[in-house]
């Protein structure tokens, strides 16, 4: 070992921070601390956010559409099923966060349909009618789980690519 504390012989260098960020917080009293609910200021914080969900989720939808189109336009490849398949997982993570659970669900499945079937098999209008969907269901603002027209293209796409998958992939698991 040398003599330098933040320098080992293993190969690796140990970084200390230029900044100590204790000093960047306020330590709150104890009377604060047994008052502060975790949960509540979270929500408070989403609440205050929430006027910009529905353009945040738009973003997410277009940028899923551009990945579909680019696909549509120069064929498929592995680095563009990456970016669809990137930009469904954005909108699976965020959606339900955002307002829009059955949106999650729709990207969440187009998720599933791509990491069990090979980007050469992936079926083009199964694909197109998950992209079309959420950027329906996006431009419609269909926040509601018990919207029926919603949740039955959900489960209908659900139902669609199960199948699929189990013809095309029969080892898959889930």
């Amino acid at each position: 070992m040398t003599s330098d504390p933040t320098k080992q012989n293993d190969g690796y260098e140990l970084v200390k921070p230029p900044r100590d960020l204790r000093s960047k917080v306020r330590v709150m009293s104890d009377r604060e601390a047994a008052r502060f609910d975790p949960v509540k200021s979270a929500e408070a914080a989403l609440q205050r956010l929430s006027h910009d969900f529905d353009d945040w989720m738009a973003t997410e939808a277009t940028a899923l559409v551009d990945a579909w189109t680019d696909i549509q336009a120069n064929g498929m490849s592995e680095e563009r099923c990456a970016s669809l398949f990137r930009a469904a997982h954005d909108i699976k993570g965020q959606a339900s966060t955002f307002g829009y659970p059955l949106v999650g669900a729709v990207a969440g499945n187009l998720c599933h349909l791509i990491e069990h079937v090979p980007p050469s098999d992936l079926p083009e209008p199964l694909v197109a009618q998950h992209v079309d969907a959420v950027r329906a269901m996006v431009a419609e603002t269909s926040r509601q789980e018990d919207n029926a027209t919603a949740r039955a293209l959900v489960e209908r796409l659900a139902d669609v690519t199960e199948d699929f998958i189990r013809r095309a992939a029969p080892d898959a698991e889930d």
